[in-house]
């Protein structure tokens, strides 16, 4: 068997959080996820995850005119240059400090970055200047009095407009003009999160986080710009020695020619945007906005997941829907200003809509909760995954994309299963159903109850596609249903405690049942009676599997062993002793070291190859070990991810986090002004229940493909 498995693609999940890119042809979308960034080819229908993972979450992405390259920045401020057409990083660089926005100028020669109060212009690695230059600093700017949050280049590359959280933009020049070095721009009342220059034009537009859009007007065009050696020229033109001239006559020449050229901004309008809600509830702050240039487009985005589409510079409404009630983090316009895409950040959404026939291009959301299990469909051209939001969702292992979601449970799902033929995917749920959907007419066909409510923990289905098992965490008990007919046909009682796995044999009606009562229970429920046997073990099972031929039996303990029985005789094997093979994190509230934890992990999964020579074995740790069978040996440990944006990542926590009164990372940063509720003028309530955490690695599923 092979062990070079390589990273292939992410499913499960389309966005996370920062913002949206398309590639200048319009038809690829470049989204980050967490650390990871994946790309959705539009036309082919097809997703693929680049081969480049980061040590923490990406927010800022930036796309170089031609689409070579492409900057990516995540939380700490770390960079990421890659190159798209090869899928590696040629180089990194850290800024030291988080990073609001990074953009590219037209011409591709500068990399304009955000970063606190200042401005940064670098210069950008090219093919045409035969030199290689990783982020070598061009200028500074330092007149922002707040954090700089937005960056926009005029069409020539020629002048640059920041907007901050000081309530103001500040337009830039890069190269040196008579008549403008730098310009501030106000009237707006909260943070300037949108500014966007006007195709071949100084004309710009102000977007602020309270809804307000300011529309500004200049006085000159880019080509009315004077650099300042032209300018100096142009003065003596006529005379051949500057000594000929009066002093009187150059100072009357000079005002004459800057007041001829003045520089200056008139604000041709101002409106209230997120007055077309018309919402009643609370505060709705504007989080995100896009411009397109050629159209005149102005498209925002708002907390409430509504957006907004205006034609400006008069600011006509055009269109208006609401995608959920999660804020919209992310809009992008593609090249020809037809499709727009909007990332939503607290359900994981990605939608690609094309406003003029109203019609979804791409609509594609992850579980917005931890996804507690999965199954690869018999010709592993399928996944279905199951999660605590109460959703199935079936994915296309070829095209990465979801197809079809259901959402008849109400609550957490805890098992899912495909039948033999492929045909219909069964599921069990914390709400104490079991619900088989057809995967033909794509819906809910069968709903199997059981005679009194209990919450239902695993799920299993025999080879025929006949019989459906299903263990419960509060009665202790195993419900037998005849797939068909929904009828109840057993119940099995033994167990005395939470039921955690169930296996059905390949080759019999045998059905092993793994129990936290330090027992695995084997019931024959192919006669007219149903035998029972009992392997007792010396610790609690977690998981249960037979080999796909049936001769053999794998169980998971909480001591972090792997138990191997035959099934015929309830003969013991052999042994796997897998907890040193377990990598374990500290977690930032633990009190206790990382070696001290290892003590008390195990195995909590489990899933034999298609050849029964090797065994899968994953838990709540970072790492998935694969076990030759035979020779009870490691063969090979996959890592999972190295963000360190989870928690339980590193083995040891900073001693300079660390305070008399604990870690510095549990201290929580109160939400900014999108979550606060205002129910009284004046008052500003926060919920003092919300505490800030970071998601602890865990690898709850873990399937082989059939094929």
């Amino acid at each position: 068997m092979k062990f070079s498995f390589r990273f292939s693609n992410l499913v499960g999940t389309v966005y996370h959080k920062g913002n949206l890119l398309f590639t200048p042809d319009g038809d690829v979308l470049i989204s980050p996820v967490g650390n990871r960034i994946n790309l959705y080819d539009l036309r082919k229908n097809k997703s693929e995850t680049l081969p480049i993972e980061s040590r923490y979450n990406f927010t800022t992405l930036a796309l170089s005119p031609n689409g070579m390259l492409l900057v990516a920045v995540n939380e700490p401020g770390e960079a990421l240059l890659i190159s798209i057409p090869h899928r590696t990083i040629i180089h990194r660089f850290h800024f030291k400090r988080p990073i609001s926005d990074v953009k590219f100028s037209p011409d591709g020669r500068y990399i304009a970055v955000t970063k606190e109060n200042n401005l940064f212009i670098y210069q950008a690695p090219s093919c045409n200047s035969k030199q290689f230059n990783p982020f070598a600093l061009e200028k500074v700017f330092h007149f922002s009095y707040d954090k700089t949050l937005c960056i926009d280049w005029t069409s020539d590359s020629r002048v640059l407009a920041v907007g901050g959280a000081d309530m103001s933009t500040k337009i830039y020049a890069l190269a040196r003009f008579e008549n403008l070095f730098a310009y501030t721009l106000g009237s707006h009342t909260d943070a300037v999160v949108g500014c966007f220059f006007e195709e071949n034009s100084l004309n710009m537009y102000t977007v602020s986080k309270n809804g307000q859009v300011c529309a500004w007007e200049c006085s000159l065009e880019l080509k009315d710009l004077i650099p300042e050696k032209e300018g100096t020229k142009e003065l003596d033109k006529n005379v051949d020695n500057e000594d000929d001239i009066e002093p009187e006559e150059k100072e009357k020449m000079a005002v004459e020619k800057k007041t001829d050229e003045k520089f200056f901004y008139k604000r041709i309008g101002r409106y209230f945007v997120k007055d077309a809600l018309n919402s009643k509830k609370g505060y709705i702050a504007l989080t995100a906005a896009a411009f397109h240039r050629k159209s005149h487009i102005l498209v925002t985005g708002f907390s409430n997941g509504s957006f907004l589409l205006y034609e400006m510079p008069n600011c006509n409404l055009i269109h208006s829907l609401s995608l959920s009630n999660q804020k919209i983090g992310g809009i992008s316009f593609n090249s020809t200003g037809d499709w727009i895409a909007l990332g939503s950040e607290g359900i994981g959404q990605l939608v690609v809509w094309e406003w003029q026939s109203e019609s979804f291009v791409m609509k594609q959301q992850g579980h917005f909760n931890n996804m507690n299990c999965l199954a690869y469909s018999p010709d592993g051209m399928y996944i279905a995954s199951g999660g605590e939001d109460g959703k199935v969702k079936i994915w296309d292992t070829y095209s990465g994309f979801c197809f079809v979601t259901f959402t008849e449970h109400a609550s957490a799902i805890t098992g899912v299963e495909f039948c033999q033929n492929g045909k219909a995917v069964v599921s069990c749920s914390v709400d104490g159903t079991v619900r088989a959907f057809d995967l033909i007419r794509y819906r809910n066909f069968k709903t199997y109850t059981t005679p009194e409510p209990t919450q239902l923990s695993c799920i299993a289905v025999d080879r025929s596609s006949e019989i459906i098992c299903a263990g419960s965490q509060e009665s202790f008990e195993i419900y037998i249903w005849y797939l068909k007919t929904a009828n109840l046909l057993s119940v099995l009682s033994g167990h005395e405690a939470p039921i955690s796995e169930i296996s059905i044999s390949p080759i019999d009606l045998c059905v092993a049942s793994a129990s936290w009562d330090k027992t695995v229970r084997l019931w024959n429920i192919g006669g007219s009676k149903s035998i029972r046997e009992t392997i007792t073990l010396t610790s609690d099972s977690l998981s249960v599997a037979y080999r796909p031929d049936g001769a053999e039996l794998a169980i998971a303990t909480l001591d972090g062993q792997i138990l191997f029985f035959q099934p015929s005789t309830l003969e013991q094997t052999g042994s796997i002793e897998g907890r040193n093979d377990l990598y374990v994190g500290r977690r930032e509230t633990d009190m206790i070291t990382a070696k001290s934890l290892l003590k008390s992990q195990a195995f909590t999964t489990l899933c034999y190859t298609a050849d029964g020579e090797c065994i899968l074995a994953a838990g709540r740790s970072k790492f998935v070990c694969i076990y030759n069978v035979p020779s009870k040996i490691l063969m090979k440990k996959f890592e999972i991810t190295c963000n360190l944006s989870f928690d339980a990542i590193q083995d040891f926590i900073n001693r300079r986090r660390m305070t008399h009164f604990g870690n510095k990372a549990l201290i929580e940063e109160r939400a900014d002004e999108e979550s606060i509720t205002i129910p009284v003028p004046g008052s500003k309530k926060v919920d003092k229940s919300s505490r800030s955490f970071k998601p602890e690695i865990s690898v709850t599923c873990i399937r082989f493909s059939p094929t």
